[in-house]
């Protein structure tokens, strides 16, 4: 079974082909220099940027291999969570691909693709614990199979990867900034006085982080020397070292917070939830270094496999669509050309059409 999958749910767009379960080609646009100059993603731009590559991207993945569409069995679209006319730009190009070369059709929940996405490369065992940490989406899910996934906590404000880009714009970093904050925070020293550990003071597995927004930003306003004169990289040949040193140290602490909330929080899932086969942590904050090394021992405190994609399927991309889009033409699940694109702040449905 060939199966391509479409990715346009932001300002990445993904292009992939997995045959049988593996990966054998993908292709990847990034906008992040086109969104750079706003200091964040333009939705229409972003729109109008997947319409201009996705034929260009398509003609050179057939090409590389050799391949026309009517080789492809399946096409899988991301149709939610997401920017709406993104997504749409991604589904009525999946739809007129079905419609030219017969292949069935199918959306995926592109939450739960990132979270299968490591089944590319390794064995998935389930039940899972699955946490998604993103941009948009800081998620805690039991997952049964890669079609039942069962949401246990969300975020309910603002997600992980926002309070990263927030801390980032604060200090005058360049956008994208989770990558910066934490290559300048493995440089400094954590003090955990400095912020406090948002939204663990209860018994529920939600997240907030709008309360570690305004900490770091009360903290800069106190503190204006960290911030930078001019958007950009810090030059420590021409800064003052002490504040140099300053800014990592309180980066570090940024990067240990946000950890130790996750820590707590998934703890207390794993806690609540036996028989966990697995703990699965992906998304684009997953690429993140201290993100990475706190779930490893949380996962060698029970005594649990961590599961972590490789960094280049944390972000968005094709891949994970092609492949999640693969697992559930396996199981026989498929959409009709009525298929809807679910924006972000709803829920994507199960409506799949199952066959035998």
């Amino acid at each position: 079974m060939l199966c391509l999958g479409i990715e346009s749910s932001c300002d990445e767009t993904g292009l992939a082909l997995v045959k049988d379960g593996k990966l054998i080609a993908e292709k990847l646009a990034s906008q992040i220099d086109v969104h750079a100059v706003f200091g964040g993603v333009v939705p229409e731009i972003a729109s109008r940027e997947h319409l201009r590559v996705l034929p260009a991207l398509l003609r050179e993945l057939l090409k590389e291999q050799d391949l026309t569409i009517d080789d492809v069995d399946v096409v899988s679209v991301a149709r939610g969570p997401g920017l709406q006319g993104c997504l749409l730009m991604g589904l009525n190009f999946a739809k007129g691909l079905v419609l030219s070369c017969g292949a069935k059709l199918v959306g995926v929940n592109h939450l739960w693709a990132h979270l299968t996405a490591a089944g590319l490369e390794q064995e998935l065992l389930f039940p899972s614990l699955g946490l998604l940490v993103s941009g948009g989406h800081t998620h805690i899910y039991f997952i049964e199979s890669p079609l039942k996934f069962t949401l246990l906590g969300r975020t309910l404000d603002d997600a992980a990867g926002e309070a990263f880009d927030k801390t980032a714009k604060s200090l005058n970093l360049p956008y994208p900034g989770g990558k910066l904050v934490d290559d300048l925070g493995k440089q400094g020293v954590v003090d955990k006085k400095i912020f406090p550990v948002p939204y663990v003071n209860n018994d529920n597995l939600d997240f907030s982080f709008s309360g570690l927004k305004t900490a770091v930003a009360t903290y800069v306003n106190n503190h204006p020397d960290l911030r930078l004169a001019a958007m950009g990289v810090p030059d420590e040949g021409s800064e003052d070292s002490k504040i140099s040193e300053a800014r990592k140290n309180m980066l570090a602490s940024f990067n240990y917070t946000v950890g130790r909330t996750l820590e707590i929080k998934v703890e207390r899932a794993i806690k609540a939830h036996r028989g966990i086969k697995s703990l699965i942590v992906a998304g684009g904050v997953a690429a993140n270094s201290v993100v990475r090394s706190v779930m490893a021992d949380v996962a060698k405190k029970y005594s649990i496999p961590l599961v972590l994609p490789s960094m280049h399927l944390c972000t968005d991309n094709g891949a994970m669509i092609a492949y999640a889009g693969y697992l559930m033409a396996k199981a026989g699940c498929r959409h009709d050309l009525e298929l809807e694109a679910i924006p972000r702040g709803r829920v994507v449905p199960t409506d799949w059409i199952c066959e035998g």
